[in-house]
C-alpha cells in the first residue's frame, strides 16, 4: 500500500517556512553562500573551510536521518492528523534547529566541545539543503518499509563513522555531553 500524496498546501506552506528560515538566517548575519564564492554540489572535507558552506557534505545523511525520526515521531503523536501535519510539524523542527545551530551559542559549543574545530556556523544555501535532505528523508521514510528505513539510516551512521569518524550519534553525544576520548579520538588521535 503506497502512502496517499500530501496535499499541496501543505508543500506550499512547508516551502514557505524554508524560505522564512533562509530569510532569518540571512538576517542572522549568515553568509547567502561560501565566503569563497563559489557554490559546489558536494564538499568532502569535513576539517576544511568548505564544510557546511555549500549544498552538500558528510553531514547531509544525518539530516535525512532528521526526516526518518520527524516521520517516526510525527507517527507516534500526531497519528490521528493528516501526513500534512506532520510535514509541517517536521520543517518546523528542522528549521527551528537550523536556526539555532547557527546561533553563537551552538556555534562556540561545537568548536569547544566537539570535533568540529573551526566550525564557524552554515551558509544560508547549505541550511536550505539540510532541511531539504530533511525532507528528502521524510518523503523515504513515508514510503519505504520500516525496515529498509532502519537499513538506511544505520548505513548512513556506519558510513559517515568510518569515513570522517562522525555521526549523528556522536554529533548528539559530544553536542549534550562531550567526551574527551571521543573528542580525541575523532580528532585522529
Amino acid at each position: 500500500m503506497t502512502a496517499p500524496l500530501i496535499p499541496r498546501r501543505y508543500w506550499y506552506v512547508a516551502f514557505a517556512i524554508l524560505a522564512v528560515a533562509a530569510a532569518i538566517l540571512l538576517w542572522m548575519g549568515r553568509p547567502p553562500i561560501c565566503t569563497c564564492g563559489t557554490v559546489k554540489l558536494w564538499v568532502g572535507t569535513v576539517q576544511g573551510p568548505d564544510n557546511s558552506q555549500h549544498i552538500a557534505d558528510w553531514y547531509s545523511p544525518s539530516h535525512i536521518i532528521h526526516g526518518f525520526l520527524f516521520y517516526f515521531l510525527g507517527w507516534l503523536v500526531l497519528r490521528r492528523n493528516p501526513p500534512g501535519d506532520r510535514l509541517i510539524a517536521a520543517i518546523v523542527i528542522e528549521a527551528s534547529w537550523e536556526l539555532l545551530e547557527n546561533s553563537p551559542l551552538i556555534i562556540d559549543r561545537y568548536r569547544h566541545e566537539t570535533a568540529a574545530l573551526g566550525y564557524t556556523g552554515d551558509s544560508v544555501i547549505n541550511s536550505v539543503s539540510d532541511i531539504s535532505f530533511m525532507l528528502l528523508g521524510f518523503a523515504l521514510a513515508r514510503r519505504l518499509p520500516v525496515w529498509a528505513t532502519l537499513a538506511l539510516a544505520i548505513g548512513f551512521e556506519l558510513l559517515t563513522l568510518l569515513i570522517i569518524r562522525d555521526n549523528l550519534t556522536l554529533n548528539v553525544l559530544m553536542l549534550i555531553a562531550p567526551n574527551e576520548a571521543i573528542k580525541a579520538w575523532q580528532a585522529g588521535g
